[in-house]
């Protein structure tokens, strides 16, 4: 695919200490390209400083194979769409908000009427027209915001956390729209946000974004079941990370020695490598001594139960093994094994299911 943004060797200063740094990002025309990473890791930075909006200490943006230079910013700010986590609506109707941006731009009255129709049916908000934006909801705010920066046809939409304010059942509804709009129209997007869910729901690609760099860019599924460093796997919701030494390799298998367990894991490490095992808590099966197991794992562990911790449907077990392992069963199967603290318990996960990290790259 054609790549319609890229950056290459940025580096971004505040009050004379470094914020940002990226060596090298590509958002390839129509794609959802998602920034993640925790609060305050630089993902808004990286998205101002991109849409020019923000100084750069050194490095260069390229825009449709062009850099851009000082000259050509204002050319390349109207080829881009903005939306923030506060809709910032003007106190006019919905009408005129949506239009705000072509009447800044000269177009004539009879396209801005035709756009703002189009794209108000698009975002499911054409019912509310003629009223006032203090009049509506978080939600009908937010979308009304879209709607102007889609108005304005941009090359290429930037979304600053534009889903978080809202409530969970509106947010999961625009989440399902723009997704639609999105596909449907090809609109290149770069979407920042903290919630996992959202990227993995939304993006064709996934950047983590942690102390101002970036640690690794891939598909969603890469990104969170092969992250790149024990950070990264903390961030995408690996809760058991275990040291080890790989002790054989047979062809894609290898054997780690995890705190006097032996463990296999399809994948690659040198032998004698220090490795950390890399396990999400919903890959783990438990069962108790009276229960025969009906899993074709490799890896059987056991050890007591120290924490339950209700999330939502499911419930969080903390048990130690000789090291911290966690899983994830539904409240249901833990009411059925009678599941308490202080138990001996028996668990189990498939050698495909977990992922090696070197431990000289954490």
């Amino acid at each position: 695919m054609e790549a319609i943004l890229q950056a290459k060797n940025l580096s971004v200063e505040r009050n004379k200490k470094k914020v940002l740094e990226v060596k090298q990002i590509s958002i390839e025309k129509g794609e959802l390209f998602a920034v993640i990473g925790p609060n305050g890791a630089g993902k808004s930075t990286l998205l101002m400083t991109l849409s020019t909006l923000l100084p750069i200490s050194s490095g260069e943006i390229i825009f449709e194979n062009q850099v851009v230079s000082v000259r050509s910013k204002l050319a390349f700010r109207r080829q881009i769409g903005m939306v923030l986590q506060d809709p910032l609506l003007l106190d006019t109707s919905v009408s005129e908000n949506i239009g705000t941006g072509m009447r800044f731009r000269g177009i004539k009255e009879s396209t801005i009427k035709k756009s703002v129709e189009y794209w108000a049916e698009q975002l499911n908000i054409t019912h509310l027209l003629k009223r006032k934006s203090r009049q509506l909801s978080g939600g009908e705010a937010q979308r009304v915001s879209l709607a102007r920066a889609l108005a304005l046809e941009p090359k290429i939409l930037f979304l600053d956390e534009p889903f978080s304010a809202l409530d969970a059942p509106t947010r999961a509804k625009l989440i399902t729209d723009f997704q639609r709009l999105q596909k449907e129209n090809h609109i290149t997007t770069l979407f920042v946000t903290h919630n996992l869910d959202e990227a993995l729901i939304l993006a064709d690609k996934v950047a983590i974004v942690m102390a101002g760099e970036i640690r690794q860019v891939d598909s969603p599924q890469n990104v969170f079941s092969f992250p790149s460093d024990r950070e990264v796997a903390h961030f995408v919701g690996v809760e058991t990370i275990i040291p080890g030494v790989v002790t054989a390799i047979k062809e894609e298998l290898v054997s780690v020695k995890v705190n006097g367990y032996q463990v296999e894991v399809v994948g690659e490490a040198p032998a004698n490598a220090n490795v950390f095992v890399c396990l999400r808590p919903e890959d783990v099966t438990l069962w108790k001594d009276n229960q025969n197991s009906q899993s074709s794992a490799r890896n059987h562990l056991h050890g007591e139960i120290k924490e339950m911790t209700p999330q939502g449907p499911l419930e969080r077990i903390l048990i130690d093994c000789g090291f911290p392992l966690v899983a994830l069963i539904t409240r249901t199967s833990a009411k059925e094994m009678r599941l308490t603290a202080g138990q001996v318990i028996h668990a189990s996960f498939k050698a495909s299911t977990a992922h090696l990290i070197l431990r000289g790259k954490e």
